[in-house]
């Protein structure tokens, strides 16, 4: 089949790639930039380079494809319009184009018409490939990815500690890129899903001091504790490491706050038993003790 991956050679399109090449697809790989098209080529890909919020090089992309895989990139700056604006360009492309099959990376919570941080222009997005007759699509909504943790690797070296603005006894729903990958790769290769339809992809649940223990244990700091921040104090560390303020205030600040006062995982709790996901916490510690390791 032709199928077109947004989101470039990321954790979760690299994989995706090369598990659909694999297979013997023609797969076309969306890329702002230049540089990258060696790279998808490499993978037996054909680079597409251009923009996902310029309509006709959209469709250009889509025009052919059975199947593609939709993701909004992150947004330094009004992050939900720029959602909005993305969500509407892959709708419009694809039933120009005539796509059939579409693979969509949403996000837990966005089940929430108004919910915190990304979860809205989630939810947006959704209803927008949802409101397309003839096709079909299936959502996949992650957890936190566990690669978000790697950012937390100065504070842990510097400070001894790790944390957000929740305490150490909130869980967090989490998710590998790689699970992201798998599922993708598994419903764009047999395209066995119809209608519109969700599926969650949670490899663990796990507390704050949960968290900290079993990534301590993994760099040999067992004694490395979860701290709950002021939403204004990690806000200004978040900007002084180098986030803008809106993007900060949209993914961590609203989510954390969503997190310590709950209803995000509401949905979630009704699918859970469906969720994909194979990689644990135990699993990923390992790879985060090697990442530590490198700054070191």
């Amino acid at each position: 089949m032709k199928i077109t991956i947004t989101g470039s050679l990321g954790n979760i399109g690299q994989r995706l790639t090369s598990q659909l090449t694999a297979k013997g697809h023609e797969v076309t790989v969306i890329s702002h930039s230049p540089e990258r098209a060696a790279a998808i080529t490499a993978l037996g890909a054909i680079p597409a380079i251009g923009q996902v919020n310029d309509p006709a090089f959209l469709q250009r992309a889509f025009t052919g494809a059975d199947a593609v895989f939709t993701m909004i990139p992150p947004h330094y700056t009004d992050v939900i319009n720029y959602m909005k604006t993305v969500g509407d360009h892959y709708a419009t492309a694809i039933a120009t184009t005539g796509v059939k099959y579409v693979v969509n990376l949403s996000a837990i919570g966005a089940h929430l018409p108004d919910g915190p941080g990304p979860t809205k222009g989630n939810y947006y997005v959704e209803q927008r490939l949802n409101a397309l007759s003839d096709v079909h699509v299936l959502h996949l909504r992650p957890g936190m990815f566990y690669t978000n943790f790697y950012g937390a690797i100065p504070m842990i070296m510097h400070q001894h500690i790790i944390g957000n603005n929740f305490g150490a006894d909130v869980k967090m729903v989490l998710s590998h890129p790689r699970d992201i990958a798998n599922a993708a790769a598994t419903a764009l290769d047999t395209l066995s899903f119809s209608g519109k339809s969700v599926r969650y992809v949670a490899g663990d649940e796990k507390s704050g001091a949960e968290i900290a223990d079993i990534l301590g244990r993994a760099i040999n700091k067992p004694a490395l504790s979860w701290i709950a921040f002021p939403d204004e104090a990690l806000l200004q560390g978040m900007m002084q490491s180098g986030m803008s303020e809106e993007m900060a205030k949209v993914y961590m600040i609203e989510i954390g706050v969503a997190l310590r006062e709950g209803g995000l995982f509401d949905d979630y709790r009704r699918h859970e038993n469906d969720a994909y996901g194979n990689i644990g916490l135990e699993e990923f510690a390992g790879e985060f003790a090697a990442a530590y390791a490198s700054h070191q």
